[in-house]
C-alpha cells in the first residue's frame, strides 16, 4: 500500500501557514525589489515556503519520497507549458526582426482610436481567442501587437494589459476549442456544448461590464498627440520594410491552431515563418543587426539565431519605439520558467501533505446550503490557484470533490462545470506564482499585480456566479 494521508492528520492552522507565510514573503518582496521581485526572490520564496510545508508533513509522519514523487507530477504536469513558453520568446524575436510586429503597431495606430481603444482590444482579443481555443496564443501573438499600439497611444501598460486579458480568457472560457472548457465539462460529466451554453449565462454579462469600463477608460484617456502619432509612423517604416503582407504569419498560426494543430507545431511555424519573412523583407535591417556589409549565410544566421535565443535591440530616435523594438527571445524566458518550477514544488508538497484536501473540505464544512455549495466550490477553485499553482488542478481537484455533493443537493452537473470555469480557469492569471499569472506577465511586459485590477472580466466572473448562485437565477435542477 502506498503511503496515504489522512486529513486528520493536519490541522486548518497547519494547512493555511505556508500560505500564509508565502503570501508575507511576496509582500516583503515587492516592497524591496518591486518589479525585479520575479528575477529570483519570489522563486525562493515559493521554495521555503515548501519547505516549511515540508517540515509540517514529517511531522504528519510523511516521506520524504511521496512529497517528491507529488513534487515531480506537478513539474510533469507543466512540462509542455515551460516549452510553449520557450517557442513563445523565439516568436517574438522572429517577429520583431520580420517587422510582423512593427507592421502591426503601425496599422494598429492608423485604423484604431485611442478613445475606444482599450474596448476595441478586448473584442479583438476576444474574437481570436475564440476563434483559436487559446489564451495563451492569443497574448503572445495579438496581444503583444495590441500592447505595442495601445503604449504608443499613450494608454497605461497595466489597462492595455487587462483589456487583452480580459478578452482572451473570455474567449478560451467559452471556446469548444479550449483545453480548460473540455477539461471542466469532463470532470463534471456534461455534454461540451451544454456546458458552453449555460456558462454564457453569467459570461455574457461578465464581459460586457468589463467592455463598458473599457469604454469608460477610454472616454477619459487623454492620447497621444497627431503630431507625436506621425512621428512613430515615420519612425517606423524608417527603420522597417511595411506591408499588409507581413500579416500572412500570424494568419497562418491562427488558421493552424483552428485546424487544431497543437499548440506548440503552430508555434514553431511561427518562429519558422517569421525568420523565414526576415530574410525575404527585411534585408537591410539584418545586415545593420550583423554589422555587415554583405548579405552573408553566416551573418544573417547569427542575428536570427540570436532573435531566437537572445536579446535584440533595434535602434530608433523614438524613445517609446525603442522599449517595443526589443526582444529577450528564450533567454528571458527563463526567470518565468524558473518561477513555474518553484511554484510546482509549493504546491506538490502542499497536495502532499494533505494541506489542500484539508482547505478544500474546511470551506465545504464551513457553507452550508445550494448557495454554500456554490460558494465553496467558487473558494476552492482560488485557493488552489493560490496553492497548486496550475489551472487545471484548480478545475480537476474541485471538480471531483464537489460532483457528489451537487448530485445530493440535486443540482445538474452544468451547475459544477460553469462554477470551475467562472472561477477556476480566469482567477489563475490573477496569481503572480500561477502559471497562467506568469506567463502572461511575462509574454505582455506587465507585472501581475500591476494588472490585476485591470482584468475585470476575470475578478467579475468570481463574483457573477455567486450573484446567479444567490438569486437563483438559472439554476438547473436534475430531472426527477
Amino acid at each position: 500500500m502506498p503511503d496515504q494521508v489522512s486529513t486528520k492528520k493536519i490541522t486548518l492552522f497547519e494547512s493555511l501557514f505556508p500560505l500564509f507565510f508565502l503570501i508575507i514573503l511576496l509582500i516583503i518582496n515587492v516592497k524591496i525589489f518591486k518589479d525585479e521581485a520575479t528575477s529570483g526572490a519570489n522563486q525562493f520564496a515559493l521554495i521555503l515556503s515548501g519547505i516549511i510545508a515540508g517540515i509540517i508533513g514529517f511531522n504528519k509522519k510523511i516521506s520524504y519520497d511521496r512529497m517528491m514523487e507529488k513534487v515531480k507530477q506537478n513539474i510533469s504536469s507543466t512540462s509542455i507549458a515551460i516549452i510553449i513558453l520557450l517557442f513563445v520568446g523565439a516568436l517574438t524575436g522572429t517577429w520583431l526582426i520580420s517587422g510582423i510586429i512593427p507592421t502591426m503597431i503601425y496599422y494598429g495606430l492608423k485604423l484604431l482610436s485611442p478613445t475606444f481603444f482599450l474596448a476595441s482590444a478586448l473584442v479583438i482579443s476576444a474574437v481570436v481567442s475564440l476563434t483559436i481555443g487559446s489564451s495563451w496564443s492569443t497574448t503572445a501573438t495579438i496581444g503583444v501587437a495590441l500592447m505595442g499600439i495601445g503604449k504608443a497611444m499613450g494608454h497605461e501598460p497595466a489597462a492595455i494589459a487587462g483589456a487583452v486579458i480580459s478578452g482572451a480568457y473570455f474567449g478560451d472560457k467559452l471556446s469548444p476549442l479550449s483545453d480548460t472548457t473540455n477539461l471542466a465539462s469532463a470532470v463534471a460529466g456534461v455534454d461540451l456544448f451544454t456546458h458552453v451554453r449555460y456558462m454564457m449565462y453569467t459570461t455574457i454579462p461578465s464581459i460586457s461590464i468589463a467592455f463598458i469600463i473599457f469604454l469608460i477608460l477610454g472616454f477619459n484617456h487623454t492620447p497621444t498627440s497627431i503630431i507625436e502619432h506621425h512621428s512613430l509612423l515615420e519612425s517606423i517604416e524608417k527603420t522597417f520594410y511595411v506591408d499588409p503582407v507581413l500579416f500572412v504569419v500570424p494568419l497562418m498560426v491562427i488558421i493552424l491552431i483552428v485546424l487544431k494543430i497543437k499548440p506548440l507545431s503552430a508555434l514553431f511555424a511561427g518562429v519558422l515563418g517569421g525568420a523565414l519573412f526576415a530574410i525575404i523583407f527585411q534585408k537591410d535591417l539584418l545586415l545593420q543587426l550583423a554589422q555587415s556589409d554583405s548579405f552573408s549565410l553566416r551573418a544573417i544566421y547569427r542575428v536570427i539565431m540570436q532573435a531566437i535565443v537572445g536579446d535584440i535591440r533595434i535602434h530608433t530616435d523614438e524613445p517609446l519605439l525603442q522599449k517595443l523594438f526589443t526582444s529577450d527571445g528564450m533567454t528571458g524566458m527563463l526567470s518565468t520558467i524558473w518561477l513555474i518550477i518553484s511554484a510546482m514544488f509549493f504546491g506538490g508538497i502542499m497536495e502532499a501533505i494533505g494541506a489542500l484536501k484539508k482547505i478544500s473540505e474546511s470551506l465545504l464544512h464551513a457553507f452550508q446550503g445550494i448557495f454554500g455549495l456554490f460558494l465553496s466550490t467558487d473558494a476552492t477553485c482560488i485557493v488552489f490557484n493560490l496553492t497548486a499553482s496550475d489551472q487545471y488542478l484548480a478545475i480537476v481537484v474541485p471538480g471531483k470533490m464537489y460532483k457528489q455533493a451537487y448530485e445530493d443537493k440535486g443540482l445538474a452537473p452544468e451547475n459544477l462545470s460553469r462554477t470551475l470555469e467562472d472561477s477556476g480557469t480566469v482567477t489563475s492569471v490573477l496569481v503572480p506564482w500561477n502559471t497562467g499569472g506568469a506567463y502572461n506577465s511575462k509574454v505582455l511586459g506587465v507585472p501581475t499585480t500591476d494588472y490585476l485590477f485591470y482584468a475585470f472580466f476575470n475578478l467579475i466572473s468570481p463574483l457573477m456566479t455567486l450573484v446567479f448562485a444567490a438569486l437563483r437565477i438559472k439554476i438547473r435542477m436534475l430531472k426527477k
